[in-house]
Formats: structure tokens, sequence, C-alpha cells
């Protein structure tokens, strides 16, 4: 099989991580797949901002806890947090922050890293203290959060595929 196939069907979401942080080569190599993730007419209006400080992590983990109303971490101990955001005023903002974060989650399976998309980024950027946020990174106001995507080394074996669903292939 072709490696960038088995990449593909062998990367699983990864909710329990090393301690230890990512190296910077590794991580470079992550963010330029990120960086290369196609978008609506060639745009490229996504950022990403790469958060490795406990702290900030913390702060960014309980800012996602809190939509949920739970105290728990949504972010499973990782070291490293790509929050991924997109410029609203574009169409399909949407569309290229996904495509980022796929990128993102497949280029570090590719590389021995675990990931995991983590929702409510949203909701977060939205906030007051997200908002606040935006404006000490520098990123304009008019961007949105697409997701959190969280990076680190596994703590132990990747988990099982789920069993694909039968009837998701058309053909016309």
């Amino acid at each position: 099989m072709n490696e960038v196939i088995r990449a593909l069907t062998e990367r699983r979401s990864i909710r329990a991580y090393e301690t230890r942080q990512i190296e910077e080569d590794v991580l470079e190599q992550v963010l330029q797949a990120g960086i290369y993730a196609p978008s609506g007419r060639g745009v490229q209006p996504v950022t990403m901002v790469v958060v490795q400080d406990p702290e900030m992590i913390a702060r960014l983990s309980r800012l996602n806890a809190g939509v949920m109303g739970v105290d728990t971490d949504p972010f499973y101990g990782a070291p490293t947090v790509v929050v991924v955001l997109a410029d609203q005023s574009r169409f399909t903002w949407l569309e290229d922050g996904s495509l980022v974060m796929g990128n993102l989650m497949n280029a570090a399976h590719a590389l021995g890293l675990g990931s995991c998309w983590i929702h409510r980024a949203r909701e977060v950027f939205s906030s007051p203290e997200g908002q606040a946020l935006l404006k000490q990174w520098g990123i304009p106001a008019t961007y949105a959060g697409v997701g959190h995507c969280i990076l680190g080394y596994p703590a132990g074996a990747l988990p099982a595929p789920a069993p694909r669903k039968e009837g998701r292939i058309v053909r016309v």
C-alpha cells in the first residue's frame, strides 16, 4: 500500500499523551503541512497559533471545558495545541480551516505523533476572553475558531479502527 494512503487509513484520534514536548523540527513539518492545505481560490485565510506554554494551554483548556460545562481537560494533557483560526469574511473560511486541521492531523500521524481535533474553538474565541486573546496575539477580529489540534507523542498503543459503515460510496 502507498505510504500516504497507509498513513491516512491508520491515523486515529489520540486522547492520552506523554509529557515530553515535540521536537522543533518535527513540529515545523506538521505546521508546513498545515500551511500547504488547499483553500478556496488560493486565498489562504487560515492562521495557526502554536501554544506550548503550559499556563496558556491550561487557560485554553479551561475556556474549552467551560463551553461544555465540565471541569475536565478537553486537551487530554497534550503538550502542544495548535489553534486554527480562519477569516470569516471569506466564504469558504470553515472549509479552509477544516482542510488545515486535516493536514495537521495526517502529517502528525505520518511523523509518529498523536493528534485529535478538539471542537468548541468557535465558541471559545467568540467569548470576551477569547476575543481578548485574539487581540493579544495580533489576530484580526474577523477571525473565528475552527478547531484546536492537540499534538504530542501517544501514551500507549494506537486505538483500533472503528468498523467502516457500509453504503457510504455511491457510484453514478
